[in-house]
């Protein structure tokens, strides 16, 4: 896909982001941080979360649904904020819409390029760790045996109800780790962009449970490096120092009421970065 060269050197339309739920608020934190003259339109899918188990054809479907949600708000660029929609539809986004479309990636490159021979287990959902795209992500490591996949169903749904405490995931997690008791575990992936907001509740299982260093690694900083470059590449990011009000606009395809004032707690909470 080609892009015409903007005509002006700033363009002040928002930027589109879009998770199946709040997962992307993780992912916005990092690009109001960096972008801070951009104002953003999110997009949560929160009638259909969770993603991780639905087939990859619901999935592009429902992604598909979103960006277009979204290109009717006019906007400048798309960030796809879920991991999932990423593995399902970046692709078919890409040859789709005019207008430049960043993702999400799950950090298993960096975590598997740190210091250290023990697993790395990439933490994720059932239809991401499936996918052909992170397949074939994992596929290029220099060592993809040394990544084992974890599917976490039911994070998600209990990060949607708005519970993201230490002590609230102490049964999934203990279900879906306990297989790798007592192991050495260097690097600890992140690769749905919820689970960021329990990464507490993830470090204090792993350091009690696993050897190693048990880093987390997330992809959320690299997704908004990518967005700072794809602007300038493109020319059309905001005039510096133009301060737009509102930064961001929310919408969900659930219940406003309920959903936005748990967005709005999450961009706000304080989580590891």
């Amino acid at each position: 896909m080609t892009f015409d060269p903007a005509k002006t050197e700033y363009d002040q339309r928002p930027i589109g982001v879009f998770d199946s739920g709040f997962g992307g608020a993780s992912t916005l934190r990092n690009m109001l941080r960096l972008l801070p003259d951009e104002s953003f339109i999110y997009f949560g899918d929160n009638a259909n979360a969770p993603y991780g188990d639905k087939t990859e054809e619901e999935i592009l479907l429902l992604a598909e649904n979103a960006a277009d949600f979204l290109m009717h708000k006019g906007v400048k660029a798309l960030v796809v904020a879920c991991n999932t929609a990423t593995s399902a539809a970046i692709n078919a986004l890409r040859r789709k819409l005019d207008v430049p479309v960043v993702s999400v990636e799950p950090a298993i490159k960096p975590a598997c390029e740190a210091p250290g021979e023990g697993r790395v287990l990439m933490l994720a959902t059932v239809a991401t760790t499936k996918l052909a795209r992170y397949r074939a992500l994992q596929a290029r490591m220099p060592d993809p045996e040394r990544v084992v996949n974890v599917g976490c169903s039911g994070l998600v749904e209990r990060i949607e109800a708005g519970l993201v405490g230490e002590a609230d995931f102490d049964d999934i997690l203990r279900e879906k780790l306990s297989p790798y008791e007592g192991e050495k575990v260097d690097g600890i992936v992140l690769g749905c962009t919820h689970f960021p907001f329990i990464a507490p509740a993830i470090k204090l299982y792993a350091e009690a449970h696993f050897t190693g260093e048990c880093r987390l690694y997330d992809g959320n900083a690299g997704t908004a490096r990518q967005l700072k470059r794809v602007l300038s590449r493109e020319r059309i990011a905001a005039e510096p120092g133009t301060k737009p009000e509102p930064r961001v606009s929310f919408f969900t395809s659930g219940d406003a009421d309920i959903c936005e004032p748990i967005f709005r707690r999450l961009l706000e909470i304080p989580i590891y970065e």
